[in-house]
């Protein structure tokens, strides 16, 4: 049959009916047939169990197929509906008529063998006016050419331009993925690796040779450690690649999934180690460069992604701190006693104002006569969750965050208001206090105003203040600390030089420094503990400190005395005061009045 226009119109007997009167049972589609037949997309009629009743040429073509060949085959099949769960669960939903419409993106298989991505589409159709059966109509667009598109420009944008490695966002959906599936099993382990890097000086490349060559090495050392990935995938029991990404700058991660132990991330780590330290040459230049890497393995059950890159983090830090050029493995204990530094750091300048800190005392006595003359601040922090602190916990993370000022502060105002305590219950007696005192204090603040104002505030005579400084911050001052020294000296406080011994000893410079006091470091009293076995170089080294200190006008202070027996043979030799534990622990305000009260000092 032609119609009017030259085009041959296929008899209607030659396709399956759409009227529902049909015994083929082909939904009814009225004057849409000729729609559904010559239409682009393509299309099926499917009944309520997802068989198909007819399928248009569109559809034929779109998966290899004669659309006459459709006709009872499942839909689900054809389009892949059953691969994925979620998918099936919401197909069923609507044949069922729980639900008006599925709409899902599938990848079809093409009889000629390539695929096909698609848009599949289920609704149901206005039920047949006569028999009142209800059909479905699937509709499937081919988007294969933008499925590619979209995949190129992914590709482009989790992906670093200089390398071509997987970037930091690849990175991290990649780590998310195998945290989330990670199972113990024949398919896998239950764990996790990963070897986080940076290159040492790669700065002073780009610095000195440009940024050309900087991205020229960071190409070759991606290279490199996709090489060392590989063979570590190839001897690995399930043969598996790892992944390796630029994670930004000189910054590389190589992820382990399903990883065997820690034996496994360290021979990883040592292959990239010894593969960077091969020179690299790049456009004339010869270039050697060195890595360090934080190796971090375990489990992935309970391990976040932000979990396991601080701990890959702080070790990698490790590694910097440890000398560069070579792998770190992550040390839970370690690591607990950083946090630990890190909440005490943090919670340091409120614990002032919060009042958690205290002091105690301990007794500096004659060696001449056994009399108490001073005591030294010792101060504690008395933690809410650690407990009571001494200093050696968290003085020198004040000096590092700048707490020492505010705190040091508060150390001199509480010492000399308890001195003045002193000197006003025992006027024949007088203590002197001794504060030590941190450089920082001298930089950061104007020490000078600073004790000034305390001793006016707390009515202390200078003279029964002394501020201990260590040796090496006192030793070779110059400029605001050596003015700073002069200053306070001249105001009648006294200075000492704590644990003297220990540093340099420029002991031409001491002659010029305002120093009444030396205390000598325990180090050298500990040589004194065996009567039997004295170690005579101490003795000679502390006999000729003192007689140097006496010779300069200084008085002498031992640290450490913890037997009569030390205590008789410094005195012998002429030191003038001692420290420890033969006198007293460092204890509370209330114990000192007692010792005062007793008048000599035996022990503790």
């Amino acid at each position: 049959m032609t119609e009017r226009n030259g085009t041959t119109k296929e008899p209607a007997e030659s396709r399956p009916a759409l009227t529902g009167r049909r015994d083929d049972g082909a939904a009814s589609l009225g004057d849409y047939r000729a729609a559904f037949y010559a239409g682009r997309l393509a299309m099926a009629v499917l009944n309520r169990d997802g068989l198909v009743l007819a399928a248009n040429p569109a559809f034929g073509e779109l998966v290899g197929t004669d659309p006459e060949e459709l006709v009872a085959t499942t839909a689900a099949d054809l389009t892949d509906l059953g691969a994925d769960p979620r998918v099936w669960t919401a197909y069923r939903e609507v044949l069922c008529g729980r639900s008006e419409r599925l709409h899902c993106t599938r990848r079809l298989k093409h009889t000629e063998g390539h695929s096909v991505w698609v848009e599949v589409t289920v609704e149901p159709l206005t039920p047949e006016p006569l028999s009142g059966e209800e059909r479905m109509l699937l509709s499937v667009a081919d988007i294969s050419d933008r499925h590619d598109l979209l995949a190129r420009l992914r590709h482009l944008q989790m992906h670093d331009p200089v390398t071509r490695l997987p970037n930091r966002a690849l990175f991290f959906e990649r780590l998310s993925t195998a945290l989330e599936s990670a199972s113990f099993g024949p398919s896998g382990t239950g764990r996790i690796g990963l070897c986080y890097l940076d290159l040492d000086g790669f700065k002073a490349v780009n610095d000195t040779l440009g940024h050309r060559v900087g991205d020229r090495l960071l190409s070759a050392v991606a290279q490199r450690l996709t090489r060392c990935a590989e063979s570590a995938a190839d001897r690995g029991p399930d043969r598996a690649g790892h992944l390796v990404a630029r994670l930004g700058g000189d910054e590389f991660a190589l992820l382990v999934e399903d990883s065997t132990g820690t034996e496994q991330l360290a021979e990883l780590a040592q292959c990239v180690l010894d593969a960077l330290q091969r020179p690299f040459d790049l456009a004339g230049q010869r270039l050697s460069v060195s890595a360090s890497i934080g190796v971090v393995e375990r489990a992935a059950g309970g391990t976040t992604a932000t979990g396991l890159m601080q701990a890959a983090d702080t070790t990698l830090y490790w590694a910097k701190e440890d000398g560069k050029a070579r792998w770190t493995l992550f040390d839970p204990e370690r690591n607990a006693h950083r946090m630990t530094r890190q909440a005490l750091s943090s919670t340091l300048r409120p614990a002032v104002d919060r009042g958690e800190f205290t002091l105690e005392y301990q007794p500096l006595v004659g060696l001449g006569d056994g009399r108490a003359q001073g005591v030294e601040a010792l101060v504690r922090w008395r933690h809410p969750q650690f407990g009571t602190l001494s200093p050696n916990r968290f003085i020198a993370l004040a000096e590092e965050n700048g707490a020492i000022v505010e705190l040091g502060r508060w150390v001199l105002t509480r010492a000399c208001y308890q001195a003045r305590a002193w000197q006003l219950a025992h006027p024949g007696q007088p203590l002197f206090v001794s504060v030590n005192v941190a450089v920082r204090q001298v930089w950061d603040s104007d020490l000078v105003a600073d004790v000034a104002g305390i001793l006016a505030e707390t009515g202390l005579p200078p003279h029964l203040l002394q501020l201990e400084l260590t040796e090496s911050a006192v030793m070779g001052s110059a400029g605001r600390p050596l003015q700073a020294l002069q200053a306070l000296s001249d105001m009648g406080v006294r200075i000492a030089i704590d644990d003297f011994g220990t540093g340099y000893s420029n002991l031409a410079y001491l002659s010029r420094l305002p120093v009444s006091v030396l205390k000598l470091d325990g180090s050298f009293v500990r040589g004194f503990r065996s009567q039997e076995h004295p170690n005579p170089a101490d003795e000679m080294i502390v006999e000729a400190l003192v007689a140097l200190a006496h010779r300069l006008g200084l008085t002498v202070t031992a640290e450490c005395v913890e037997s009569a027996e030390q205590a008789e043979r410094l005195r012998r030799i002429g030191c003038d005061t001692g420290q420890g534990w033969l006198y007293s622990r460092p204890v509370a305000p209330d114990r000192v009045e007692a010792l005062l009260d007793a008048g000599r000092h035996t022990g503790a």
